[in-house]
This record gives C-alpha cells, sequence and structure tokens, in this order.
C-alpha cells in the first residue's frame, strides 16, 4: 500500500457514479447521521467542492483555496456529476510523478491525489448511503487501503490540533476478509502512534472486516464492531480517539 495510481482510477469511477446515484435518487434533506447537523445537500455540496479544490491542485501542482460550502445552485446531483468528472479527467491527464501539493507526508507528487480521492469518496458514500437507508459494502481492497491512509497519513496530520489518541500497549490491526494487518508500538504519552514492523507480540489485536475496522477509525461504527483480545481497555482507547479530520 498504497496501490498504484492508476488502479485507483476504476474504484474512484465506481464510488462517484455510485455517490451521484445516492443524490440523484435520495431525499436532499434527509439527515445524514455521522456528520453532525447536515442533511444530504450539505454532503453532496461538500463533496462536490472537494473535487473542485483537488482538481484545480492536480491540474496546478499548487495549493488552492478551500470554499468547501460553496452553493452550487441548479440540479445538485448534475452539478455533483460534473466536479466528479472533471477530478477523473484531471487525474487521467496527470502524471502521478510530477510535482504537486499535497498535505500529507512524504514528496510533493500529484500521486498522492488517486489515493486521497478515491478514500474521501468511500467514507463519504458510507455517509449518503447511511442517510437514505442504503446498505454499502465497499471493495475491501478499497476498505484495507483506507485503513493505512488513516494510520499513515491521516493520524499524522491531525495531530497537528488534537493530541494524539493515547496508545500504551502494541496494538495490532487484521483485516480478516483481506488478510491485511497493521502493527503499532506501544508510545509515550503525546507522542504519534506509527505503522511499523512487528516487534514481538501485541499487547491487544483488533479484528474484523477490512470496512468494520476503516468506518471505525472514521467513527463512523462504534468499538462493538470489530473483535477485541488483549488489553482490550488499551485498544479501545486508541480506536476510538480522532484520527480523522
Amino acid at each position: 500500500m498504497p496501490l498504484a495510481p492508476a488502479e485507483y482510477l476504476p474504484h474512484l469511477r465506481h464510488l462517484v457514479g455510485e455517490f451521484e446515484r445516492v443524490v440523484r435518487t435520495g431525499d436532499a434533506d434527509a439527515p445524514v447521521p455521522s456528520c453532525g447537523d447536515w442533511r444530504l445537500r450539505d454532503l453532496a455540496i461538500h463533496l462536490g467542492n472537494v473535487h473542485l479544490w483537488a482538481t484545480k491542485i492536480i491540474v496546478t501542482g499548487e495549493p488552492q483555496p478551500q470554499e468547501f460550502d460553496s452553493d452550487p445552485g441548479g440540479e445538485l446531483a448534475d452539478w455533483y456529476g460534473n466536479a466528479a468528472r472533471g477530478l477523473l479527467e484531471a487525474l487521467g491527464d496527470a502524471d502521478p510523478a510530477a510535482p504537486g501539493w499535497h498535505f500529507g507526508q512524504g514528496e510533493k507528487v500529484k500521486g498522492f491525489w488517486f489515493r486521497r480521492q478515491t478514500q474521501e469518496v468511500a467514507v463519504h458514500l458510507f455517509d449518503a448511503a447511511n442517510a437514505v437507508g442504503e446498505q454499502l459494502d465497499l471493495p475491501p481492497v478499497i476498505a484495507a487501503d483506507g485503513i493505512d491512509e488513516v494510520l499513515t497519513t491521516m493520524l499524522p496530520r491531525v495531530t497537528r490540533w488534537h493530541t494524539p489518541p493515547p496508545l500504551t500497549t502494541a496494538l495490532s490491526l487484521r483485516a480478516t476478509d483481506t488478510g491485511d494487518s497493521w502493527f503499532l508500538a506501544a508510545v509515550e504519552a503525546g507522542e504519534v502512534p506509527a505503522v511499523t514492523e512487528a516487534d514481538g507480540e501485541p499487547g491487544s489485536i483488533a479484528q474484523g472486516t477490512a470496512q468494520d475496522l476503516l468506518l471505525l477509525l472514521w467513527q463512523r461504527y462504534s468499538i462493538e464492531s470489530v473483535e477485541l483480545s488483549g488489553d482490550a481497555a488499551a485498544a479501545t482507547a486508541f480506536l476510538t480517539s480522532r484520527m480523522t479530520p
């Protein structure tokens, strides 16, 4: 992980298509339980504006101002679909190795945005489906990739504004459907936990499907959605802490 940039595109195309379908067929005033006081319309406006923002960055390679709540007016699903297709076109034309700003760690290249936009849509597609009472099944490979992104990209970023979540014992996260696993060593208070090579037996283990683990890390699912063993209290304290925006 991550996947090769081009491997994200078919998944992203499918995910934005499903999001557009939900927006087109669902009630725009439906509450989105996982997004505070947002309605489906607010969620669609947010995600469409994120696409427009990312598209400008991908095309120019430069940071761009954020305007995530700009009201599109007109037909919401059409506006969202156009924003998503513009993003797909920009990514399809982009050289992933070309210089490009992003907010993560590591080399500043455009390849970052293939993963980030795919994962942005994956989580918000869950939000949209949840708002209209639909069951969502993410592709397991994308869900597993999303776990990796939370632990390696989002967690270090979020701790710029929030106290790092506590991790008092080594923890192993295990996706039962894909076979992927992540090992995090125990850290001192205030340090950012990081994925590393396994060093001995973990003090606690959390396992479930990749989707269950991903949506737990994004605070969409409760801790009861995964199976804990070992020091369950330490695992719960870490896994229920803020790791994402």
